[in-house]
């Protein structure tokens, strides 16, 4: 007798299990086929493009034609004056102007007093800049530890140093180092001691001026730096050990770089360029010319002299100087690695 069972539609229902991987194999494959077909080859890929073609430079050509017409041109011209034979002659129209080409700077260099004023012009902007910097750099630090109410009178006397016109801040200055009637003689009991006579005690004078005016922008430059620091790095190299001097040597400086540089060259430029300090504390450049700098220099010889050739020959040595050392200095921050 065969021997049966109720398992007849078994089959089917083993067909139906048997089939249902099969159609999630292929389920899952096309879901798979279809994520790799969504997806652009990784050797197709191409960024963003760029939109807009001439409309940004539509945006900025107002300010380049005010750029053009107050930089471009008048450094084209005081090119062009100092290959040229350009007296008062000239200008009044009774000669016509003669095509030197290097004869001014040959003129200039040969000139032992250009040399002097340029090694005098270069070690007072040195001397500037790193007072500048010092001082600067001290008081943004000290900034991150005072209390909000020193820390505001700290930045408004800063801003009222910055914000005096600098023919105002010379006068006062002369004013409080005046042999006679200034207070700074009688608390250091230097009874009628000239500043303005000696030639060191002069440039003296003019560099605390000088950095008076000018630490303000470094010191909320940097401080506005340090106050993006992560409060974890501070603190774990406080942590350690760490002195303040060397937290500033080791962790501050180095991630300031960027902004230090950008505050070194902005006080290159203008430490190199005094000219209302220099003219206006000592007169017109001192005794016998004992403190001239090259804007003084290039001053005498255009406008008190009548020698506007060679006035122009000095300021496009200076161009190229200012041009030399920011140009140096950027690239040396870019070999070690900084971006600006």
């Amino acid at each position: 007798m065969r021997r049966t069972t109720d398992a007849a539609p078994a089959p089917e229902g083993a067909a139906a299990v048997a089939a249902a991987p099969r159609d999630r194999t292929r389920t899952t494959g096309r879901a798979r086929t279809g994520a790799r077909t969504a997806l652009p080859p990784s050797g197709h890929r191409r960024g963003p493009r760029p939109r807009g073609g001439w409309t940004p430079w539509l945006y900025l050509a107002p300010a380049l034609v005010v750029l053009g017409g107050l930089l471009v041109y008048p450094v084209y011209q005081l090119g062009l004056i100092s290959f040229l034979e350009y007296t008062q002659a000239q200008v009044s129209g009774g000669e016509p102007s003669r095509f030197r080409g290097l004869a001014n700077y040959t003129d200039l260099f040969a000139d032992d007093q250009f040399g002097q004023v340029l090694l005098a012009t270069v070690g007072f902007a040195a001397a500037c800049v790193a007072g500048t910097l010092a001082v600067g750099c001290a008081l943004a630090v000290l900034l991150t530890r005072v209390r909000a109410v020193p820390r505001l009178a700290l930045l408004l006397a800063a801003l009222g140093a910055w914000a005096t016109p600098t023919i105002t801040g010379s006068t006062v200055w002369l004013f409080l180092f005046d042999p006679d009637f200034g207070p700074v003689n009688r608390l250091l009991g230097l009874g009628d001691f000239s500043w303005t006579y000696g030639r060191y005690s002069a440039f003296l004078l003019v560099l605390l001026e000088v950095v008076w005016c000018s630490f303000p922008f470094v010191m909320i430059t940097v401080y506005a730096g340090i106050r993006a620091v992560p409060g974890e790095v501070l603190e774990a190299a406080a942590l350690d050990g760490a002195s303040q001097w060397r937290i500033w040597r080791s962790v501050l400086a180095p991630m300031l770089r960027p902004i230090l540089g950008i505050v070194t060259v902005q006080s290159v430029i203008w430490d190199f360029k005094v000219f209302t300090q220099i003219y206006v504390m000592t007169g017109g450049g001192g005794i016998a010319g004992q403190n001239l700098v090259l804007n003084v220099y290039a001053y005498q010889k255009a406008f008190a002299s009548s020698q506007y050739s060679l006035g122009s020959a000095i300021g496009v040595v200076m161009l190229l100087l200012l041009l030399a050392v920011t140009l140096g200095y950027l690239r040396l921050l870019r070999r070690q690695g900084e971006e600006l």
